[in-house]
């Protein structure tokens, strides 16, 4: 057998120390400014990005989603806090665990407050950073600036990715996606000096990225596509000279370290346990540990990545139980397996038609059922070029690693296991992407290295194909600067459908506009009789016109849809305050804190249900609640201290109305201006 790297060279993790960690990066740092090519790449793509995106921040919040993450979400009003802090890992809310988005816009709301264009300046920020990441990444790897820079270049312009980025509650996928960026990072690192202290920030970067978001789960197996290439270390074979040439991994291996006494084979930059400690100490304590052995099987790359794969089986079983808990898992009863099969092989194909040509893009594609014709012609497509690359893959590696990167990465969110009511969606194609950017960046210069005016053709194709990817993102970030424009533009791309129908209603009824509320849901309604959001909307809408009983009809229909809707029964108990009907209000709002125990709103309506029927006391309690779950409101504050006054207790009263003022209360501030004294006093 012949071995890719015969020396060995001394790979104790107790060589590393944190200082030479930071000088190699300063050399890598300085060897980068020396060549004048890469900084114009860095300046160029963060330039191009920020003009291409440049509405986004100039954007209003959209109430889709945006209400839940951010500025309805009473958990993250405070900004951070230890009580957002615990909320943050302990939730489910949103029917997903991601903690560190969580806090992340609970940075953002402490910074910046309300303030739409700051928080999607952040999120703009973190994509120009993966954007970044992506090119270094890949240069360091391939030594091939170029060919990295038109990756980077499609990933940071393309069309696809403005949902990601122009959506503030897709916050979870810019920042899970550059620690996947950072994983890949200190990977590359690890490889290039496989030490413990090494593959600890690849192990790191990892967990912080499911935090963010469960997509990373596929990322381990990334990384072994990565092995196969451009890292070139399965096999065990020498890799061609000029691969050795222009790859710094392979190049220029391991440096050598002082040794303490053990040695270990260098290739496959797999550790073992003589890696951390000399032989010498682990025999001293009674364990008897083997050198490390010449690796002659590709077993060994599997074997370093089972804490990753850990990681991930892990983060699977979690987003599984939060998601069918919080009703976002769709049984099969719904949706069959052979349909969600059938839209598995169509979703690929139109996937891949989208990143040719971008058109016809939307918020919400509406889940449909195929013709046999078109599922047979996707399952043609997906299994001829599938087999392609499979059957090129000694020549064309860079081909195969990025079809099935591209697959693969798309295989949590391909719909086998369907998560909400959408066919598929322009943020799910985020990092699925890059693969079919790298195969097109490598295999096209390949496929005409006989042209004559082959670097001419390129660099004109490559400079039109940015270009006209800059300006259809330059076109649709303009839809999404409000829930308007952006509906309105969903439903003339994808036709009538009941949910963008609801959302563009809810939109209306957020600015009074009650009649074209109650047209959207009602052909909403239309269109998914079951449809309970729709019903309580419209019974909002009804009940903004003073019709309580049309209200509490659409109410009772949104029940017997989900009878599991807290909101429905919240809003019904408020329609029956309204209509004088306070037991029965008082039942309503029992039955909203019973589904949902956090349900802040619920326990003050209670409460001031409680005091109009004379019962003071329970009404603290309510509020008291109340203000347990969150010690910032207002409402809660004024409405226990004139409940503390209407007992006499007028210490307690001043107490509690000042603590109303403090946060936002006006109506405090009147009464105690009233009673002759200042708001600040």
């Amino acid at each position: 057998m012949v071995r890719a790297y015969p020396r060995a060279y001394p790979c104790s993790v107790l060589n590393a120390t944190w200082y030479e960690l930071i000088q190699e990066w300063c050399s890598l740092l300085t060897s980068m400014l020396k060549n004048k090519q890469l900084p114009l790449i860095y300046l160029f793509l963060t330039l191009a990005a920020l003009a291409a995106f440049r509405h986004v921040t100039s954007s209003d919040f959209i109430n889709l989603d945006d209400h839940y993450y951010v500025t309805e979400n009473i958990h993250i009003a405070n900004g951070i806090t230890a009580e957002a802090i615990r909320w943050a890992f302990t939730t489910g809310h949103a029917a997903n665990w991601h903690p560190l988005t969580w806090l992340s816009h609970a940075l953002d709301v402490q910074l910046f407050g309300l303030n739409p264009h700051r928080h999607h300046l952040i999120n703009l920020l973190f994509h120009i950073a993966s954007t970044l990441l992506l090119f270094f990444v890949f240069d360091r790897m391939t030594k091939a600036p170029w060919k990295s820079a038109f990756v980077a270049a499609l990933f940071a312009f393309h069309p696809l990715h403005v949902e990601s980025v122009a959506w503030v509650a897709e916050r979870k996928d810019v920042l899970s996606t550059f620690f996947w960026m950072l994983t890949m990072a200190a990977y590359v690192y690890y490889v290039e000096r496989p030490r413990a202290v090494t593959y600890l920030p690849v192990f790191g970067f990892l967990a912080l990225g499911l935090m963010a978001k469960p997509m990373l789960v596929t990322l381990p197996f990334v990384l072994l596509l990565l092995d196969y290439w451009p890292l070139q270390r399965f096999g065990g074979k020498k890799p061609p000279p000029g691969e050795l040439r222009s790859n710094p991994v392979l190049r220029e291996g391991i440096k050598p370290s002082p040794t303490r006494g053990t040695t270990c084979d260098r290739r496959g930059g797999v550790m073992f346990p003589s890696d951390f400690l000399p032989l010498s100490l682990w025999e001293r304590v009674g364990v008897r540990v083997y050198p490390r052995p010449l690796l002659s099987s590709n077993w060994y790359l599997i074997w370093e990545k089972m804490p990753l794969f850990a990681l991930s089986a892990t983060s699977c079983i979690v987003t599984f139980v939060v998601q069918r808990k919080g009703g976002a898992v769709i049984s099969l009863g719904e949706i069959p397996l052979g349909g969600r099969i059938a839209n598995a092989f169509v979703s690929y194909v139109i996937y891949v038609e989208k990143t040719v040509w971008p058109q016809h893009l939307a918020v919400f594609y509406p889940y449909q059922k195929w013709t046999s014709w078109q599922v047979l012609g996707a399952v043609l497509f997906f299994t001829a070029v599938t087999s392609t690359v499979i059957w090129t893959a000694k020549r064309f590696r860079y081909l195969t690693v990025g079809w099935l990167w591209f697959v693969g990465t798309l295989v949590p969110v391909i719909g086998v296991v369907q998560v909400g009511d959408q066919a598929m969606a322009d943020r799910y194609s985020y990092i699925p992407l890059v693969g079919l950017f790298i195969a097109a960046a490598w295999t096209t210069p390949e496929l005409l290295k006989k042209w004559r005016y082959r670097s001419q053709i390129l660099f004109a194709s490559s400079a039109l194909i940015v270009s006209y990817f800059f300006a259809v993102t330059w076109t649709q970030t303009g839809y999404w600067r409000n829930s308007f424009a952006l509906y309105d533009h969903a439903l003339e791309v994808t036709g009538d459908n009941c949910i963008t129908r609801y959302s563009r209603g809810a939109a209306f009824l957020g600015v009074g506009d009650t009649k074209r509320a109650i047209e959207d849901y009602d052909r909403a309604i239309e269109l998914c009789p079951e449809y309970a959001k729709a019903y309580t909307d419209r019974g909002n809408a009804y009940s903004a016109l003073g019709n309580q009983k049309q209200a509490i009809s659409d109410y009772s229909m949104s029940i017997e849809a989900d009878p599991e809707y807290a909101i429905a029964y919240y809003d019904r108990g408020n329609s029956h305050v309204a209509a004088g009907n306070l037991n029965e209000a008082i039942s309503d709002y029992d039955k909203a804190v019973e589904i949902d125990p956090d349900y802040q709103l619920a326990y003050i309506n209670r409460g001031i249900a409680y005091c109009e029927l004379g019962n003071p006391n329970r009404a603290l309690k309510d509020f008291d609640k109340a203000i347990e779950i969150n010690p910032k409101s207002g409402l809660a504050y004024i409405n226990r201290g004139i409940t503390y006054r209407s007992l006499g207790q007028q210490d307690q009263a001043i107490e509690d109305l000042r603590r109303a003022a403090k946060f936002g209360s006006e109506e405090a501030r009147d009464l105690l201006r009233s009673q002759g004294m200042r708001p600040g006093n």
